[in-house]
C-alpha cells in the first residue's frame, strides 16, 4: 500500500529546494511546515550537480545532511531523479545529448528539459545518476516515494537530434519490417516521397510551407511517446530495485505527445498532476466573458488525470501568483481561492495535495512564481489559508480512496488526439466539440469522465456508463469498433459525431462508404459532407421538434436498414438532409450526429438522452457552482464549489453532514464567494 495514495489519508505537502536556501533556514522551514499541516516535501528534481558535481564524482553529503534533519523533524520526503536539468559539465562534454529544433539548431544549456531521450550517452548517464541516488537514499526512513524526472514532455514535446533520427529508424524497422511496408503505410507515392533505403528516413525536417507527410508525423508522434515512456521506464526499473515496502514511484504533469496511460501502466504506481488554475487569469490571455469558465475549466485537466489514475496526487498545487520573468503574468490568488482549488482537486480524485512552492524563489527564471510564502518568509494570509485547509481535511479523512462518480463519458484515444494535432480538418471539429461537451456538462451539473480506449480496455470497462460520446472518431480500428458494438449491445447509449470512421491507423483515408467501420453500429451512410460555409449563416437542425445549431461541419446522413432518421438540417442547401440517425443495436442505441457540438447543442443532447443533472434530487445549485460526488463503501460525499466572488444559495433536499464542521445540515445554505462545502450524504 502506498504511503500517501492509500485509501486511508488525505495528505498535504509542498515543494522545497534546500539548495536554494542557507542551511541555517532548513530547520525553521521544516518545523514551520509541520505546524502549518504539511507532512511531505518533494525535493531534488533539479539538483543533479549536488550529487554528481563532476563526471563520475558522487557526493551524497548535501542531501544526507538535509535528510538527517527531516528525520529529526518527522517530515516525509518524495525524492526526485534530477534528469530534467543535465549539468553544464555534461552538456559541454557531450553536446549530442541536447535536443534540437526542426532546422537542426541545438537547444543549449541555460534553461531546462533541453536534452533528448534517445542519446545513448544521456541514457547511460541518466541511468547512472538514478541508480546512485536510489541505492544511496532509498533506504532512508524519511523517503516514502520517488518522482521520475519532472513534467515529462513539458517545455518541448518534439525532438529532432541526430540520436532521434537513429532511434526513429529503429522504431520504424521494428514496426514495419521492410522499407516497402513503410512506403505503403506512409503513402510515399504522393509527391514522389518514396524511400529506397532506411538511411533516407529522418525525423520530420524543415520543408517548404511547413508541409510534412501526415502519416510520417503520426508515426513520429507515436515515436516521441514511446521514447519518453522508455526513458521513464528505464528510471522506474532501476528505482524498484531499491524501494522499501510501501514506497511508490510517480511522475508529475500531463503533457502532449505522450501516452500517459501506458506510462502509468509500465512505470508508475499512480500519476500526479500539476494544477495551476490561476493560468485562467494570465493577463495576456484573460477574458472576462461571463460565459468563460476561467479557473473552473481546470476540472477538465483533473478529469484527464483521473482517467489515468482514478485516485491520484497533485504534486504542484497553486498557492501564489504565476509568472516567469519572460511570460505567464498572473495575479495572487484571492482569499478563498487556494481552498477552492485544493477542494477542486480533491473533488476530482486527489488524495495528496502538494503546494508549489514553500517559498518564492529569489533567483532565476521563476522569481515571480510565488509560493505559500513570499521572499521575506513573513506570515501571510496564504499560509494561514493552507493551515485552514489542513484543519478542514481532518474532518474529511474518511473519504480518502473514494471514487468520482460519473455515468457520462467522453471517449478518447491517443491516435485520434495526435491526428487532431496534425490535421486541421480534424482539429477544428474536435476543439469545438471537446470544449462544448465539457462546458455543457459543467453548466448542467453533469459529472463527466474521460474514458480512453487503450490496448487494455475491455467492454466491461465501458458498461458502467449509461451514455458515452465519441465526438469525432476519425481513426477507427476493428478492435475499437468491436468494443463499441459490445458496449451498445449490452444496453449502452453511444453518440458519435461528424468526421468519424474515415481514416485507418496509418492516418490514410479509407475507400469504404462512410462512416466506414462505424456504419453497421450507427446504421448510417454519408453520401456527402462539407464544412459549413462562412456565408451559410446559422445552420440549424430539427431534432423531433427541438431546434439545435450545427457547428463547423455537416455530414449529410441517410439511415441504413431499420435505423431511424431523428434529425434533419433545416437551412442552407442541405435543408431536409439527415443530421441525426439513431440505430437500435442489441439492447442499446447508437446515434450518429452529422455536426460538431457547441455548448447549446451539447446541453440538448445531455437533456434529451436523460443524462443532465443526475443529482437534482439531492441538491440544487446555481450555474456558478460545480458539483462532484465521490463514493466509498456505499457512502457518497458531495462537493459544492463556488467559483464566483459573490455568495450563492444552494438547497440540500436531504439531510447530510458538513464534514468541515461535523454538523447536520439540510435545506437552504449560503455559500460564500469562492466557498466550498463537502457533505456526507
Amino acid at each position: 500500500m502506498s504511503k500517501i495514495i492509500n485509501g486511508d489519508n488525505l495528505t498535504l505537502g509542498t515543494c522545497y529546494y534546500p539548495e536554494h536556501w542557507p542551511k541555517t533556514m532548513w530547520r525553521e522551514d521544516l518545523e514551520r511546515m509541520k505546524k502549518t499541516g504539511i507532512e511531505v516535501i518533494r525535493i531534488a528534481e533539479f539538483a543533479w550537480s549536488k550529487i554528481e558535481p563532476e563526471e563520475g564524482v558522487f557526493t551524497y553529503e548535501f542531501f544526507d545532511e538535509f535528510l538527517d534533519l527531516t528525520d529529526e523533524v518527522g517530515m516525509k520526503v518524495i525524492f526526485c531523479t534530477p534528469t530534467a536539468t543535465p549539468p553544464a559539465w555534461l552538456t559541454e562534454k557531450y553536446p549530442e545529448v541536447l535536443n534540437a529544433r526542426m532546422d537542426g539548431v541545438l537547444l543549449r544549456h541555460g534553461a531546462r528539459r533541453h536534452y533528448n531521450y534517445n542519446s545513448p550517452v544521456y541514457q547511460e548517464l541518466s541511468a547512472r545518476i538514478t541508480g546512485k541516488s536510489a541505492s544511496h537514499y532509498a533506504k532512508r526512513d524519511c523517503i516514502i516515494g520517488w518522482q521520475l524526472d519532472n513534467e515529462i514532455n513539458c517545455e518541448v514535446d518534439v525532438f529532432y537530434s541526430e540520436s532521434d533520427t537513429v532511434a526513429f529508424r529503429r522504431f520504424l524497422k521494428e514496426k514495419y519490417g521492410t522499407i516497402d511496408a513503410l512506403n505503403e503505410a506512409w503513402g510515399t507515392a504522393f509527391w514522389n516521397q518514396t524511400y529506397t533505403d532506411w538511411k533516407e528516413v529522418y525525423v520530420p525536417r524543415t520543408t517548404i510551407s511547413d508541409s510534412t507527410n501526415p502519416h510520417e508525423v503520426l508515426d513520429y508522434t507515436r515515436f516521441v511517446s514511446a521514447s519518453a515512456r522508455r526513458f521513464a521506464k528505464m528510471q522506474s526499473d532501476i528505482i524498484r530495485r531499491y524501494l522499501k515496502p510501501g514506497d511508490f514511484i510517480t511522475t508529475n504533469g500531463l503533457f502532449v505527445n505522450l501516452d500517459n496511460h501506458a506510462m502509468r501502466r509500465e512505470s508508475l504506481d499512480f500519476i500526479t498532476y500539476d494544477s495551476y488554475p490561476n493560468f485562467a487569469y494570465c493577463l495576456d490571455m484573460y477574458s472576462d466573458n461571463p460565459k468563460n469558465l476561467r479557473d473552473r475549466k481546470w476540472s477538465r485537466n483533473l478529469t484527464e488525470t483521473r482517467s489515468v489514475s482514478p485516485v491520484f496526487g497533485i504534486m504542484e498545487q497553486q498557492s501564489g501568483a504565476n509568472g516567469w520573468n519572460t511570460r505567464m503574468e498572473a495575479p495572487t490568488p484571492r482569499p478563498g481561492q487556494i481552498t477552492l482549488w485544493t477542494m477542486q482537486s480533491i473533488a476530482h480524485g486527489a488524495d495528496y495535495i502538494s503546494y508549489f512552492r514553500w517559498r518564492t524563489c529569489t533567483m532565476g527564471t521563476e522569481i515571480y512564481w510565488h509560493g505559500i510564502l513570499d521572499y521575506s518568509s513573513r506570515e501571510n494570509r496564504r499560509i494561514r489559508e493552507v493551515h485552514d485547509v489542513y484543519e478542514k481535511l481532518q474532518g474529511m479523512q474518511e473519504l480518502a480512496g473514494a471514487r468520482y462518480e460519473a455515468k457520462v463519458g467522453v471517449l478518447k484515444d491517443y491516435d485520434n488526439i495526435w491526428d487532431a494535432q496534425l490535421d486541421v480538418w480534424h482539429q477544428r471539429v474536435d476543439e469545438a466539440s471537446q470544449k462544448a461537451l465539457f462546458e455543457a456538462a459543467q453548466r448542467t451539473h453533469t459529472p463527466l469522465d474521460f474514458v480512453y480506449l487503450t490496448e487494455t480496455t475491455t467492454a466491461e470497462d465501458l458498461t458502467g456508463y449509461s451514455l458515452l460520446f465519441y465526438p469525432h472518431m476519425t481513426i477507427v480500428t476493428e478492435r475499437q469498433a468491436e468494443l463499441l458494438k459490445q458496449y451498445v449491445a449490452a444496453g449502452g447509449t453511444l453518440v458519435i459525431g461528424c468526421r468519424s470512421g474515415y481514416k485507418n491507423s496509418t492516418g490514410q483515408c479509407v475507400m469504404d462508404t462512410l462512416p466506414g467501420l462505424l456504419s453497421e453500429l450507427t446504421g448510417t451512410d454519408i453520401p456527402e459532407y462539407s464544412f459549413i460555409a462562412p456565408d451559410a449563416g446559422t445552420v440549424t437542425v430539427d431534432w423531433d421538434g427541438t431546434t439545435i445549431e450545427a457547428s463547423v461541419f455537416a455530414d449529410l446522413l441517410e439511415p441504413l436498414g431499420d435505423a431511424k432518421l431523428e434529425g434533419t438540417y433545416t437551412s442552407d442547401y442541405y435543408s431536409g438532409s439527415g443530421a441525426l440517425v439513431c440505430n437500435s443495436y442489441g439492447k442499446g442505441k447508437a446515434y450518429y450526429y452529422g455536426s460538431a457540438w457547441n455548448e447549446m447543442s451539447a446541453e440538448i443532447f445531455l437533456q434529451k438522452l436523460g443524462a443532465a443533472n443526475p443529482y437534482r434530487d439531492i441538491v440544487t445549485v446555481p450555474e456558478e457552482c460545480e458539483i462532484a460526488v465521490r463514493s466509498k463503501n456505499g457512502v457518497r460525499y458531495l462537493f459544492v464549489l463556488n467559483y464566483e466572488k459573490h455568495p450563492v444559495e444552494i438547497t440540500l433536499h436531504r439531510k447530510g453532514t458538513d464534514l468541515y464542521t461535523g454538523n447536520e445540515i439540510e435545506g437552504s445554505q449560503t455559500l460564500d464567494g469562492y466557498g466550498t462545502m463537502v457533505i456526507r450524504l
